[in-house]
């Protein structure tokens, strides 16, 4: 992880997914919990939804911050962030898990610095709470 940053953010697109997979309720909560186990992250919690008829959203909780996913079947597309306060695991290896669970032909991956070190620094601070 970059060390002047309080976290490692990735956004990633999936695109071209198997469609089926993406309408699975249990499909996707089992994914997203396996990419959470994956990267060593400490489980806090985890909700769910399955959409009428299509998607699924849902959010698994860390300790190191959160995995969240949405999906559009009709489209074959998923929305997928990955937050990570933790510099003990990559959460570029939950990406690569997340992309092959859902068969994606083509994805993207943004990586965005969260909590800029210099730049919170460089803020007025009150007193410790």
């Amino acid at each position: 992880m970059n060390l002047d940053a309080l976290g490692k953010h990735l956004i990633l697109e999936l695109k071209q997914c198997d469609k089926t997979l993406l309408n699975d309720l249990d499909y996707v909560k089992d994914s997203m919990m396996e990419a959470a186990r994956t990267i060593g992250a400490t489980i806090l919690d985890e909700t769910f939804h399955k959409f009428s008829p299509l998607g699924v959203t849902g959010v698994v909780a860390i300790a190191e911050s959160h995995l969240t996913i949405h999906t559009w079947p009709e489209y074959a597309y998923a929305a997928v962030d990955i937050f990570s306060c933790s510099d003990t695991f990559k959460p570029q290896k939950a990406a690569a898990f997340l992309k092959d669970r859902f068969g994606a032909i083509e994805s993207s991956t943004t990586e965005i610095a969260r909590g800029i070190l210099s730049e919170l620094a460089s803020l007025p601070s009150e007193s410790a709470l």
